[in-house]
């Protein structure tokens, strides 16, 4: 079993395939960490947990002058009790008082695991190998309790953790700060991985070496943000992506996150995960709880690569939901950089006649559809058609669509309001903003106050009569600003500082009501592109609009940093017209599709600009995503060459049976006298002989992976000069034949 329990000495086991996490009770009050790595058969916990006495350290026990908080590797160290590093939940008291000392009290063991109340996060079916461990502490003078969870996904490699904190007494506990897991190790000898950036450059990973003190991601925001993603991982110095330590830490959740690690006075580290302390407090009145959002933790020895192939494992299976969870996602075209605002009804068709030629399966119209929206300064939150650009109405539209032999979807915003709308108008009340002072814009637009019930009740009608009435059969959700003026006219003054945690409960109901009430509507996420791709999201939406930034260069960082805690099939990668409307590049039709193929796949263009050559390539491109998409979104991902690291970008995909795989590789500038250059290719079945799709050239396992495959061995480029080009090759394993022998 996945859990085992020494009771005589209070050690909790939790198991999966390869790894082991131990924590065991000292002197019978204090839950601690003892281990968390490569899978042990026999421990001595003496052994494993180790510290010595320092001066000006306070002793909890006065028989044992050596004992300390302050160097004890706790499992949820709280504040004011001694140690001094950072802690995972701090509290306040009806006295003012703020210590909190949680001693254990007991455990339950559950086969599967429980949802979370009101929060998206990592679930079980019948069949898995998932247990769950439930340890009670409590602070009993303050009738403070906490339930800390662990499940484990054994077959997967997966730890997740949450926390439920329950107030027993019949006083109001205020939490200022309650993350999700705190995991101390004895070592400071990590790089720390983050994914930062910006808008239109998403992700981008940073690996830096850990030094004293604190080191810090986060969002204050009201969204997980462009800037900083809810991930982080901790690698040995010597870790690759093929070998050495990786422990990775994702949170799900879409809202202000915070996540580190702790260099303290004796070079140990405590990594820590949860909702941001600034701008959060809760008020957790007599017998309520609060359930902390989860935390998703992996280990291997086996590289970076394989930390990130077990993130895209228990994501796409066990994260992501509903009807696209296994299925391959139609070929869109959607209409926002080929006409912007300026549409009406007959260039919608226009373009979705070409579409049904290409062999394109889904009509997307983005924005400017409702109220009188022809630009971005009104009508957000009124959400029924324009008749001026749209006679017949969405219902219309669709149907007309439909009759093309194409799926039509539709782009909202429903988080959002304009000043300038009917909405508005109506109910001034229900954006967030500080009363007395003029609400700031951005974009032109407001945040609805998702905090209150009758906000919430009202998008979900509004959209739902969108989807009931019309036949929609996608959804793009957006949200283009983030929240400030953090206040809510629907609470007193004394709940304000639960606005941003609340908006995003009323945000997960919102979701959640709309998509299950519509399980055959495709949904996508979108954050003015990638300013909200989150684990989160994509327990409610299987697709995240990857970035908004679509030049092919770009997508090639944006996607591989992407990759290295969510899968490609989540990603939403188009292919646009050039010179590209963000950074206004020029790069080849084949390394625009090569790159999109490998996500959620589409076009962002004018399609009846196509000439006939380009015609030509998009029936190809989509021919060939059809085939791919048979198997790709189900692939191990292995990363090649890392173009932060150099001038090329290679990764490439290996089906589950291990009978297919796809490669890419894009060289990003063309130079003079270039050396050859080889890639060598990983996951592969050693002892079996592979034949390239294009060229018919045959390879052995061993060939491809140890003596290389030469970039320029291409069949399907015949230009391979210039820059930003791609090579692309597919490969199928050689069936052994039987030979059947007779004597003549």
């Amino acid at each position: 079993m996945a859990v085992r329990i020494d009771d005589q000495n209070l050690i909790f086991y939790l198991e999966t395939e390869h790894t082991s996490y131990i924590m065991q009770v000292v002197k019978g009050k204090y839950l601690c960490h003892l281990y968390w790595g490569k899978k042990l058969t026999k421990i001595y916990p003496e052994r494993l947990l180790s510290f010595h006495g320092l001066c000006c350290s306070a002793n909890p026990d006065e028989t044992d002058k050596t004992y300390t908080l302050d160097l004890l590797p706790q499992e949820y160290p709280t504040q004011g009790a001694a140690d001094y590093r950072r802690a995972a939940l701090e509290t306040e008291y009806a006295d003012g008082s703020i210590l909190t000392e949680l001693f254990y009290e007991s455990y339950r063991v559950i086969k599967g695991k429980p949802l979370l109340k009101e929060l998206p996060a990592t679930y079980a079916e019948e069949g898995d190998d998932v247990w769950t461990l439930e340890i009670t502490c409590a602070d009993r003078r303050t009738g403070l309790e906490v339930k800390l969870s662990y499940s484990v996904f054994s077959q997967m490699d997966v730890l997740t953790r949450s926390v439920c904190i329950i107030n027993r007494s019949s006083a109001r506990v205020v939490l200022n700060k309650a993350y999700s897991a705190s995991v101390d190790f004895n070592s400071d000898s990590f790089d720390m991985l983050t994914l930062n950036g910006a808008w239109g450059r998403e992700r981008y990973p940073e690996r830096v070496k850990l030094r004293r003190g604190n080191q810090t991601i986060g969002s204050v925001r009201g969204a997980s943000s462009h800037q900083e993603n809810p991930f982080i991982a901790l690698l040995r110095e010597d870790t690759t992506e093929k070998t050495g330590d990786a422990y990775g830490f994702s949170f799900v959740y879409s809202g202000n996150f915070i996540a580190g690690v702790e260099v303290d006075q004796s070079a140990a580290s405590r990594a820590y995960m949860g909702i941001h302390e600034d701008l959060f407090q809760w008020n957790l009145e007599p017998g309520s709880c609060f359930q902390t959002p989860e935390t998703v933790m992996v280990y291997t020895d086996r590289g970076l690569g394989e930390l990130s192939r077990i993130y895209h494992r228990i994501y796409r299976r066990r994260l992501c939901r509903g009807k696209y969870r296994d299925a391959g996602r139609p070929v869109l075209v959607n209409n926002w950089e080929g006409t912007y605002f300026d549409f009406n009804q007959k260039k919608i068709l226009a373009i979705a006649d070409k579409a049904a030629e290409l062999g394109i399966e889904m009509l997307v119209l983005d924005d400017g559809w409702f109220g009188k929206r022809d630009d971005d300064t009104s009508s957000l939150g009124d959400w029924y058609a324009d008749q001026r650009k749209l006679p017949d109405g969405i219902t219309g539209l669709a149907k007309a669509v439909h009759l093309r032999g194409l799926k039509f979807g539709l782009w909202f915003e429903p988080e959002m309001i304009s000043k300038d709308s009917n909405l508005y108008r109506q109910h001034p009340d229900w954006c967030i903003h500080v009363p007395g002072r003029e609400p700031m814009e951005c974009r032109n637009q407001m945040v609805l106050d998702l905090s209150r019930g009758e906000v919430c009740s009202y998008v979900i009608d509004a959209v739902s009569q969108i989807l009931d009435s019309a036949g929609i059969d996608y959804v793009k959700w957006d949200m283009n600003r983030h929240i400030t003026e953090y206040y809510s006219a629907g609470r007193g003054s004394s709940g304000q500082s639960e606005l941003c945690h609340r908006y995003m409960l009323g945000l997960y109901h919102v979701m959640d009501e709309i998509i299950s009430g519509h399980p055959d509507v495709l949904f996508e996420s979108c954050s003015s592109g990638g300013g909200r791709f989150d684990p989160g999201m994509l327990y409610y939406m299987p697709q995240i609009w990857t970035s908004d930034d679509t030049d092919a260069a770009e997508r090639v960082y944006i996607q591989y940093g992407t990759s290295y805690a969510y899968p490609f099939c989540t990603m939403g990668a188009h292919v646009s017209t050039v010179p590209n409307h963000q950074v206004h590049r020029v790069t080849p039709w084949k390394t625009r599709g090569d790159v999109a193929m490998t996500g959620a796949f589409g076009y962002e263009l004018d399609l009846t600009g196509l000439t006939a050559m380009e015609t030509n390539v998009v029936k190809k491109q989509v021919q060939r995503y059809k085939r791919l998409r048979m198997w790709l979104p189900a692939a191990d991902l292995y990363r090649l060459e890392n173009p932060f690291c150099g001038n090329y970008g290679a990764w490439m995909f290996v089906s589950e049976s291990g009978n297919q795989c796809l490669v890419n590789c894009i060289r990003m500038m063309e130079r003079a006298n270039m050396p050859e250059k080889r890639i060598f290719l990983q996951g592969l079945k050693e002892g079996c002989s592979y034949r390239c799709v294009e060229t018919g050239n045959c390879y052995s396992a061993e060939e491809l992976m140890y003596a290389g495959l030469r970039v320029s061995e291409d069949g399907e480029n015949p230009d391979m000069r210039g820059d930003f080009v791609s090579f692309t090759w597919s490969f199928e394993k050689m069936m052994k034949r039987k030979i059947r022998r007779t004597n003549e």
